[in-house]
């Protein structure tokens, strides 16, 4: 590969890192072109991409951007095949990584990077998969507004039930 190629690659990763704020790390050696290729169909219906990188093309793309961002802490992982997952939900790829392995033994996870937060490891995959979308966290917040409103007004039904059956007792007394 020519240094202008490398150079556009690493141009290119810069900027698909700088404005992905998921993407997570694996290792999917040892897997055929069939294996791969039931992989790829699955990224493209859970609109995941999917990208097999060298390492030193990411380290050098992740090295130029701001250090808040935080990615010295993946560099330990980029070691041996990677393929990169890169996603607009946080959760959808360790979702879709336990759905592969259901059926082969890869990929498996070497890092994630979540929100300028850093996940190492293959034993975070359940607690990535467990994590919560930003739509499934609006849902959870606006149920929760939404019930304190709801017991008020099953109070104020009840009550106004409970009064005017007060009010006709009172009255058959009176008479």
């Amino acid at each position: 590969m020519l240094k202008t190629e490398k150079t556009a690659i690493i141009e290119g990763l810069k900027e698909k890192f700088a404005n992905s704020p998921f993407f997570y790390v694996t290792d999917s050696s040892t897997l055929n072109v069939a294996q791969i290729n039931k992989i790829r169909r699955l990224c493209f219906e859970k609109d995941v991409e999917i990208k097999v990188i060298k390492n030193t093309l990411i380290k050098k793309a992740l090295e130029d951007a701001p250090e808040e961002k935080g990615y010295q802490k993946l560099f330990d992982a980029l070691k041996g095949p990677t393929t990169v997952l890169f996603s607009e939900t946080a959760n959808v790829p360790a979702k879709l990584i336990k759905e592969i392995r259901k059926e082969f033994d890869k990929p498996v996870l070497k890092a994630a990077y979540i929100d300028s937060d850093v996940y190492v490891g293959d034993e975070q995959v359940d607690a990535l998969a467990s994590l919560k979308s930003k739509e499934e966290l609006l849902g959870d917040v606006i149920l929760l507004l939404q019930s304190p409103v709801k017991n008020v007004l099953g109070s104020l039904q009840s009550g106004g039930q409970t009064l005017s059956g007060l009010l006709k007792a009172l009255q058959d007394r009176e008479e």
